[in-house]
């Protein structure tokens, strides 16, 4: 996946390779808004999240707000359904960058 979008760690953005696509998540204040309205409290997820009770629902609705559209050709239903196929474990990286950005903003 060479030649894709890329991660400014800088602005405090992720790479997620899912379905085959590099997607870029930013966690942009508009993004984290958007998030919060579907989801709650974004100091409350944080909380599920170290106690690991974050439920897929909640992941998928963050990382969706989260990435930057020109970097992801899939509709949202796709986008979930790439997120549970990829598992937990490739999703961590990501998801631990997203939720440290929550916590120490920019």
């Amino acid at each position: 996946m060479s030649g894709g979008p890329s991660a400014n760690p800088v602005r405090g953005e992720a790479l997620l390779q899912l379905g085959g696509h590099d997607i870029v998540l930013r966690p942009a204040f508009a993004a984290l808004v958007a998030a919060e309205q579907e989801i709650g409290p974004l100091f409350d997820l944080v909380e599920r999240a170290a106690a690991g009770r974050l439920g897929l629902a909640e992941l998928v609705a963050l990382l969706w707000h989260c990435r930057v559209e020109e970097s992801c050709p899939l509709d949202r239903g796709s986008f979930a359904e790439a997120l549970a196929q990829a598992g937990l474990v490739a999703l961590t990286p990501a998801l631990k960058t997203l939720l440290r950005q929550i916590l120490q903003g920019r």
